[in-house]
């Protein structure tokens, strides 16, 4: 969400802005929330005279009945009293106004960075750089389902018998894998300096409208039945609620953050067979990095960021690149975001692993997360999320990446300690 004092000054900035994420039925919003605001701010001014004329009249009574004038003191009490039934209305419109004004500003996207590429969708995203050397061996490689299931490691048919379609359970040796990718990435983040942190399954609604919009928020999120209480999509929504309507000292920041959780999503639509199996379902687990630190420091954050997942990648022998999102591929509260995608074998091209995300004071706007500065003055911080791993999905590059042609899996050394010492599994 953008300062409305940003869209009052810069109209043009915010539309163009508008224009660049190809969303250009939202123009309109520019010029009604501006009227609203000359509406609310005048609203305002005249409450704040009227507050200001009733305290003159109270205490101008007080002296009255002190020196016997109660015909005028009356008068003056019968004014105030009508005053105050006309502030009663002046307040109901004020909050009235400021809360459609708080809507459209919800929907208004934020300000991209200048270095976005422009494009309609994610077809336009941009390769930026490729790490490691893709690979394609001499034999055929499975699906990923019938690799896990040759291996005994998966059920679907029970899954779908106990919770549906998007369900599964994983077993043996494939199950182990997915706890030590976890236990890694954990102690990968760690070992880097980030602080870890297991956070709440579940947040209120004020939480959820603070880190996304309503258009992500109704595509993802479960919610539970007569509950104010949402089942978190990725644990960055927990933990950067962990932070709302709090003020830090500058001195304390940044903070680095890294945090386990299971995820929930509805996942709607319908999608093609390289997305059934295990990469698209409605619950599975990850590891995530959150950063909340100054606004100078947002952009060397965020490299840092999609550095860590693509080093953490690269440890266990995986190829993967990097892809700077378009301007319509954008959430709206982002103002910038790269993909980071695993090289499948298979499939012969990559798909996306993680994303990392700089949403500037956005969210902390919406959350009021704020920093003391050490002149005494309050600023917004700036936030950023990124994914280090979100296995299941990530075992289709990892099984892919290490599979032999006997069947067999290769445990790469950084995972062995995890793994029993294994070198392979099969």
């Amino acid at each position: 969400m953008i300062d409305i004092k940003f869209l009052r000054e810069n109209p043009d900035i915010v539309k163009q802005n508008i224009k660049n994420k190809f969303q250009d039925k939202k123009l309109p919003l520019v010029d009604e929330v501006i009227e609203l605001d000359v509406e609310s701010r005048k609203t305002k001014a005249e409450a704040d005279d009227l507050r200001a004329s009733r305290n003159k009249y109270s205490k101008q009574i007080g002296v009255c009945f002190a020196h016997g004038e109660k015909e005028e003191a009356e008068r003056l009490k019968k004014l105030v009293s009508d005053q105050g039934e006309k502030l009663k209305e002046l307040e109901e419109k004020e909050s009235e106004l400021s809360e459609k004004i708080k809507n459209i500003m919800m929907i208004i996207p934020n300000i991209i960075d200048k270095s976005v590429p422009i494009g309609k969708d994610d077809s336009e995203n941009v390769e930026v750089e490729r790490f490691g050397e893709p690979k394609v061996p001499d034999f055929e490689i499975p699906y990923h389902t019938d690799i896990i299931e040759k291996l005994n490691g998966i059920d679907l048919d029970s899954a779908r018998k106990v919770a549906g379609n998007g369900f599964y359970y994983l077993m043996g040796d494939i199950a182990r894998l997915h706890s030590a990718v976890l236990s890694y990435a954990r102690d990968f983040m760690i070992d880097r300096g980030f602080t870890y942190c297991i956070p709440p399954y579940m947040i209120r609604s004020n939480v959820v409208t603070g880190v996304m919009s309503f258009a992500e928020m109704d595509a993802m999120m479960y919610k539970i039945e007569d509950e104010d209480l949402y089942l978190i999509g990725t644990s960055e929504h927990s933990m950067i609620g962990k932070f709302i309507d709090t003020i830090h000292d500058e001195d304390n920041l940044p903070y680095a953050l890294t945090s386990y959780s299971p995820c929930f999503r509805k996942e709607k639509g319908a999608h093609g067979i390289e997305e059934r199996g295990i990469y698209r379902i409605h619950q599975f687990e990850k590891q995530e990095m959150v950063v909340v630190c100054k606004p100078e420091d947002s952009m060397m954050w965020f490299n840092k960021l999609w550095q860590n997942t693509v080093d953490f990648f690269r440890s266990l022998d995986i190829p993967v690149r990097t892809l700077e999102c378009c301007s319509g591929d954008l959430a709206d509260l982002k103002v910038k975001s790269i993909d980071v995608e695993a090289w499948s074998p298979r499939q012969k091209k990559y798909f996306e692993v993680g994303s990392c995300s700089n949403l500037g004071d956005a969210q902390a706007r919406r959350l009021k997360i704020r920093v003391h500065a050490k002149d005494g003055k309050k600023y917004l911080a700036h936030t950023l999320n990124n994914t280090v791993v979100a296995p299941p999905r990530m075992l289709i590059a990892f099984l892919e990446n290490n599979l032999n042609e006997d069947m067999t899996i290769n445990i790469p050394k950084a995972l062995q300690p995890y793994m029993g010492s294994k070198t392979k599994i099969g």
